[in-house]
């Protein structure tokens, strides 16, 4: 009975000296800011598509097949974070939140190397499918789900790379410090779901994007000669100007040297 007790009460105080219970991140209020910062996220690609410069800016059609990629990489890796947040032992939204943090840097540079690698193969053995961003003229959604299915494959190499690191044994040691000041649940949950997620979302969608969309060689290559047409002419009429000034000088000095030469017998006419 003893023994039975103490477990109890063991079992007891652990769990009330987390923050963040163990449903705190899949409760009405966890699933909502969850839906929330979707919106967030999805509202941020379309204002940087009106970013984009009018001649360069993507169709709607080009631009639902570049972000829907993103999009259903970005919900497999959210849902897997959840989910894996409770299967550690702690507060799960401190694993969610090292996750997560996890996934915005060593991820982003996985899915950075896997982009360009794939981009690379579609040049050298002409496997236009697999070149993110491209989908052909008309665009061919067939190249739109090969490109959507190896996005996913890069995610779940992503989520099973950072899985393993984080069997390291000082994460321990990380997540007792990482949220310690943050004693309420629903202000823990609201950082680790909304806030920290909104403003680090908002720059990994942004910079993927830049990835996975198409840039059209020509037009890179025109905008370059474009720039440098404008640095030759700026540099033409800067030595134009120096040329025109410097004949003005001359003809100032030339003109200074007759006047000192007609002024001198005219003051000696004087003295005489």
């Amino acid at each position: 009975m003893n023994s039975s007790n103490l477990l109890a009460n063991s079992a007891i105080t652990s769990s009330t000296s987390l923050h963040c219970s163990k449903n705190a991140l899949t409760d009405m209020f966890g699933w909502f800011l969850q839906i929330l910062l979707a919106s967030l996220a999805f509202t941020c690609l379309i204002a940087k598509r009106f970013c984009e410069p009018i001649t360069e800016r993507r169709s709607w059609l080009i631009w639902f097949y570049d972000t829907s990629k993103q999009g259903m990489g970005s919900v497999a890796i959210h849902l897997a974070n959840v989910w894996l947040a409770g299967q550690y032992t702690g507060d799960p939204c401190t694993w969610y939140l090292i996750n997560f943090l996890l996934d915005s840097s060593l991820g982003l540079a996985i899915i950075f190397i896997g982009i360009r690698l794939s981009q690379y193969l579609a040049r050298k053995k002409g496997w236009e499918y697999i070149n993110f961003g491209e989908y052909g003229k008309p665009p061919s959604a067939n190249a739109w789900m090969t490109q959507c299915c190896l996005y996913i494959c890069l995610m779940i190499i992503v989520k099973v790379s950072i899985t393993l690191f984080m069997q390291l044994d000082f994460w321990d040691n990380v997540k007792d410090f990482i949220l310690s000041p943050i004693p309420n649940q629903k202000v823990e949950v609201a950082f680790v779901m909304l806030i920290i997620p909104f403003f680090i979302n908002m720059l990994m969608f942004w910079v993927t994007d830049n990835f996975l969309m198409y840039k059209d060689p020509s037009k890179r290559r025109r905008y370059s000669d474009s720039i440098l047409r404008r640095m030759h002419v700026k540099y033409r009429s800067l030595t134009r100007k120096r040329l025109v000034d410097s004949e003005s000088d001359v003809l100032l000095s030339a003109d200074d040297e007759l006047l000192d030469s007609e002024t001198v017998p005219i003051t000696r006419t004087v003295d005489t």
